[in-house]
């Protein structure tokens, strides 16, 4: 566990995956046991966390503020059994709850997928996104190429 001013940095479990994270409840998809069960367990990390670092309250305010990147390594006991991509909704919406952020202000997403037999498990780095990403939508090295390129497919041929 880390926390600095701009950042919180968590070794946690690896979610459960995509088919017991949901239930189906008269005809409703709902989070699983399983999936409250983890979201609240990292919620209890994240206060363990907070209240061992001196930066908790600048941490706080510096998220609420900025546009977010999250990085998430997955350490998976077999690579072929499992996708990063069904571990980042539970695991993006509890780290984000447990710090009370709304998860859109997530403008950056990193997953990196590893095997480690003996020791499963999700290190995830959420921190203030760098400044070279102002638009989030529109990369700067795209915005670069199609400033250069005349009559751009972009544009849908508005200007033919």
């Amino acid at each position: 566990m880390s926390v600095t001013i701009n950042s919180i940095m968590l070794t946690l479990p690896v979610p459960p995956s995509v088919n017991h994270q949901y239930a189906t409840v008269n005809g409703r998809r709902l989070l699983s046991a399983r999936g409250r069960t983890y979201k609240d367990f990292v919620g209890q990390q994240i206060l363990v966390a907070l209240a061992q670092s001196p930066h908790r309250a600048t941490l706080r305010q510096t998220l609420q503020e900025a546009s977010l990147s999250l990085s998430i390594h997955f350490f998976f006991a077999s690579a072929l059994r499992r996708d990063t991509d069904g571990g980042l909704k539970i695991a993006q919406d509890a780290l984000c709850e447990g710090l009370g952020l709304n998860d859109n202000r997530v403008v950056e997403t990193h997953l990196y997928k590893h095997q480690d037999r003996d020791n499963p498990r999700m290190e995830i780095h959420l921190s203030v996104a760098p400044s070279s990403v102002p638009d989030p939508f529109v990369p700067a090295s795209l915005k670069a190429q199609i400033a250069v390129i005349p009559n751009s497919p972009l544009d849908y041929g508005r200007n033919r």
